[in-house]
């Protein structure tokens, strides 16, 4: 009868206890929830900045820069910039800004990739699935396909290739037969920035002078219907300038052996790449290995060696009428 009265007697305590109960129960829920949330937001948060670490280091390599060249033009310390592309730091905005500043592309581009079609995310399948060497015969179709025409690429010829190779005493004596303008392309450099090219480098790095080289190539092309250009051996190492160029000029890839390169460039009475550098010789032959698989992308490949300038430009005009 008491256990009865009692119950009776504190119906509102029982309630409470049930409250109380159930109150824990949905903490204990809401905590567990925060928890998973929290942890989601940090496996984001850790996919996010690896995923900037890879674009910052894709978009190095796009542009030829080592992580050196990097971090002096962007004036960020080597480890530091290791880090951010290996993902294992988060970087300020001010960090971000100045290496895209350093990489010549848009903080916007660096942080999140553009938004593509589906054909484009289609085409983009398509072509991780081929090997590289097939990958570069599908680009190299596409820019003949999709590019100018041939014949209206053929009436601007562009030679590229390593200094010593001939490019220059070559292309003014082709520009000179075919009665063209001929253009160099780092005196048109030069002349768009009112300096030489020792002090481009010096005052903007590598960045500011690519941006330069291809301001003055997209130049070229809206100026000249047909000419002839040279173009520094090194605007291979930019993906985008070098396709321009494929795109809308016949290129011809001037090459020679090491050696010949570098006789020549020390016959002209400047010996600066033997100063201070004993393996002088051997760079320039990793350098012409390493830059092969870009100059072959050339139309025609013009072999300079051992060879007369007359000799060489008789090949040459053969080539582009051909």
């Amino acid at each position: 009868m008491k256990q009865a009265f009692a119950a009776l007697e504190n119906p509102l305590r029982v309630h409470q206890t049930e409250i109380t109960g159930l109150t824990k129960m949905q903490s204990t829920d809401k905590t567990e929830m925060l928890g998973a949330m929290r942890f989601f937001d940090e496996a984001a948060d850790t996919e996010f900045i690896q995923s900037l670490g890879i674009r910052v280091r894709e978009s190095r390599a796009r542009r030829g820069m080592s992580r050196k060249s990097l971090a002096q033009s962007s004036n960020v310390s080597e480890r530091y910039l290791a880090q951010v592309e290996s993902g294992e730091t988060n970087p300020s905005i001010m960090v971000l800004r100045h290496v895209a500043h350093a990489l010549g592309i848009s903080l916007v581009e660096l942080l999140e990739p553009q938004q593509s079609s589906p054909e484009y995310r289609l085409i983009s399948r398509f072509l991780e699935q081929l090997s590289p060497n097939r990958l570069e015969e599908a680009l190299l179709r596409l820019m003949r396909d999709f590019g100018n025409e041939d014949a209206s690429r053929r009436k601007r010829i562009a030679l590229v290739g390593l200094r010593g190779a001939g490019k220059s005493t070559l292309g003014r004596a082709l520009a000179s037969e075919l009665a063209l303008p001929f253009v160099e392309l780092n005196s048109a450099i030069e002349a768009e920035a009112g300096m030489s090219l020792n002090e481009v480098f010096m005052l903007y790095g590598q960045p500011g002078f690519r941006r330069l080289e291809r301001r003055c190539l997209e130049s070229f092309i809206a100026q000249h219907e047909s000419a002839v250009i040279t173009v520094g051996g090194g605007i291979v190492s930019e993906a985008e300038t070098f396709n321009l160029l494929l795109m809308n000029c016949f290129t011809v890839w001037v090459k020679a052996t090491p050696e010949e390169h570098m006789s020549r460039v020390v016959a002209q009475g400047d010996f600066r790449p033997m100063e201070g550098n004993t393996e002088a010789m051997e760079d320039m032959r990793r350098i012409l290995v390493a830059r092969e698989p870009l100059y072959s992308k050339a139309d025609f490949t013009l072999d300079t060696t051992g060879r007369r300038p007359e000799d060489c430009l008789v090949q040459l005009h053969q080539a582009i009428t051909t």
